[in-house]
């Protein structure tokens, strides 16, 4: 990470780019807000799988196409796993082809945004609004009725199926 830095610094450098270099390699915005649900780094870690904990609290990725959830379709709710704040129904979810869960629509107040420009790239960072935990990103190409698309890490989600 430090040596794609440094290079990408030393390319906008002899281009004359440095401050846009320095904007998009820089840190994302910090979530910031007091959170219903908080807990010491330390509690995160005993609390959470080793993967979750990556996600959740670190915006780790995990590998596209490797969560059960991608092939859950009974009605139920999605839900935090760092919190088990309800964040997204199973009436919402829709198969988009990239390897996530995806939504069309979170639960009302149940998550949050941030500005990510990690990667290179300006997105939006989707956060549950219970514990602050990275749940993934939103894009504005998936279906009506809201042309969003919430593609949330599966890891970052238990579901819990109703009858």
């Amino acid at each position: 990470m430090q040596n794609r830095r440094q290079f990408l610094v030393v390319l906008a450098s002899a281009a004359g780019l440095v401050p846009l270099v320095g904007w998009l390699t820089g840190p994302s915005a910090a979530v910031t807000g007091t959170f219903p649900v908080t807990y010491t780094d330390r509690e995160w870690r005993q609390r959470l799988s080793s993967a979750q904990y990556k996600v959740l609290r670190r915006q780790s990725t995990e590998r596209p196409f490797t969560s059960p959830l991608n092939r859950e379709h009974r009605f139920g709710v999605f839900k935090c796993a760092g919190c088990g704040r309800e964040v997204f129904l199973s009436a919402a979810k829709f198969e988009s082809g990239t390897g996530w869960p995806s939504f069309w629509r979170p639960m009302d107040g149940a998550v949050a945004t941030s500005i990510d420009r990690s990667w290179l790239m300006v997105r939006t960072e989707v956060h549950c609004a219970g514990c602050g935990g990275h749940l993934g990103h939103v894009f504005e190409d998936g279906p009506q009725p809201t042309g969003l698309r919430y593609c949330i890490n599966g890891v970052a989600l238990t579901f819990e199926a109703k009858l």
